[in-house]
């Protein structure tokens, strides 16, 4: 379906190699839908080239920093400041519908059946289920949503400091209505470390 399309973000060669990944699994399980890579800048010339090998479009797009380095500090993760850079996927509005992933993901199946979902569609984060996790997500590419994100994000910044809070907050219904866009833990599974007492 060439109006559906996986999206992901590189803002650096090293988040590349692992676009590389995720787009080549993402073929090795014959999805049907297009592969788009958004970059930064910061990345070289001939990686971008040789994203250009596996996605369907490599796309350059301008870094967006949210610099709430205070909530970043606390999380102790500054580099997530650019991934507010992800939010430029709302304004792929030659799709239809896209599912995001991050770089650092890859799938071990077909998953095609996600874009049967409605925007926002995304997997509660291991440690905070009431929130969701932005790693992957099903959304529908609106110009409206990406400036009405812009401006929420001016306004209200980021729990968090990254997309994740921003996304979460701007979504703020994920957690108590439509349960059919809560995607199974399957469909995003993070490395956790929990401990508990016996009983």
């Amino acid at each position: 379906l060439s109006d559906q399309s996986f999206v992901t973000l590189a803002t650096n060669d090293s988040y590349v190699k692992g676009a590389l990944v995720l787009g080549s699994s993402l073929q090795q399980h014959r999805t049907t839908r297009k592969l788009t890579a958004l970059i930064t800048p910061q990345v070289s010339d001939i990686m971008r080239r040789i994203l250009e090998k596996v996605f369907d479009e490599v796309i350059l797009v301008n870094v967006l920093d949210s610099g709430d380095s205070a909530h970043l500090a606390l999380m102790k993760r500054p580099e997530l400041g650019v991934t507010l850079t992800k939010l430029h996927c709302w304004e792929l509005t030659q799709f239809s519908k896209c599912v995001f992933m991050d770089a650092d993901t890859m799938v071990l199946s077909n998953i095609d059946e996600l874009f049967e979902r409605e925007e926002l569609s995304a997997a509660p984060d291991p440690g905070w289920p009431d929130c969701f996790n932005s790693g992957v997500f099903v959304y529908r590419p609106s110009i409206e949503t990406y400036n009405q994100l812009l401006q929420f994000a001016a306004e209200k910044g980021s729990f968090d400091g990254a997309d994740q809070g921003l996304l979460n907050t701007f979504f703020s219904s994920w957690a108590t209505t439509d349960m059919s866009k809560h995607l199974p833990f399957i469909y995003n599974l993070s490395s956790t470390s929990v401990y508990s007492y016996l009983p």
